[in-house]
């Protein structure tokens, strides 16, 4: 993406956050070729600490693309952040409201501009003790069905190593490694066109949810746990294994961004 046509307001957030980025963290980036170099697309990470978001950003930055979060409005309360978060085309919405519906009008113009919308399926920061995803809220699945654009998985690790929501504590004074990857587009073909009830929307969202839990497992070099009991699935994933990222880089061998 080239500077001049970041605009002023998102060359100043650039130039805040990116030599904080790159100082106090250590990065190993992988499967940023999955990401679409044009066209709006839809990015669901995991979420465990407050941290993250800067990574996602960092991230989808040194694509070539920018990155337009939806987040609670809350957010754009607090001085100086929100006048940044409007200024850089920030997506907020306001939990179980009519303006909710605002939101999503917002996020189908974002993807019509050829944007890239993210959003955490969780909605929160995940709850669970080894913090492994949650189950998701169905907004990303719904925005999927209704614009027909692709849902790129996302996982991230070690965020938690600079701010653990478990226990508040914030760490300074070193690098911190850190790692991101992101796989291939969820396949979500089988429910194109299919009206958006309650279970197209449920079994859409453990679809990408699922996608996303692999990609961090094989981050931590972990087995992962299920994601949650479903009852009634009504389709059943891969039994293939879990995706695989192919070729990783790190930020001493091609220099990041």
């Amino acid at each position: 993406m080239a500077g001049r046509k970041l605009g002023f307001w998102r060359r100043l957030a650039v130039w805040l956050v990116l030599p904080a980025m790159t100082l106090w963290t250590k990065r190993t980036w992988t499967g940023m070729a999955h990401l679409p170099a044009r066209g709006g697309f839809i990015v669901t990470p995991n979420h465990m600490s407050q941290f993250d978001p800067l990574l996602v950003a960092h991230f989808i930055y040194a694509s070539g693309r920018w990155p337009r979060f939806l987040a609670k409005a809350s957010i754009w309360r607090v001085p100086f952040v929100g006048f940044m978060l409007r200024k850089t085309q920030q997506i907020p919405v306001e939990r179980g409201s009519v303006e909710a519906v605002k939101s999503l009008d917002s996020l189908i113009e974002a993807l019509h501009q050829d944007g890239v919308v993210v959003i955490y399926p969780e909605g929160t920061t995940t709850r669970e003790p080894d913090l492994w995803p949650m189950r998701g809220k169905t907004g990303a699945a719904r925005l999927a069905l209704v614009t027909g654009a692709p849902v790129v998985p996302m996982a991230t690790w070690g965020a938690h190593q600079v701010h653990d929501v478990r226990t508040g504590k914030i760490a300074l004074g070193r690098r911190v490694p850190v790692r991101v990857a992101v796989g291939p587009p969820v396949d979500l073909s089988r429910w194109q066109g299919s009206a958006p009830t309650r279970a197209i929307l449920e079994q859409m969202t453990e679809a990408i949810q699922l996608a996303t839990r692999d990609l961090l497992a094989e981050l931590r070099g972990e087995q992962p746990p299920p994601l949650y009991e479903v009852a009634r699935r009504g389709w059943q994933p891969a039994e293939d294994g879990m995706s695989k990222l192919g070729e990783g880089h790190d930020d001493t061998r091609d220099g990041g961004a």
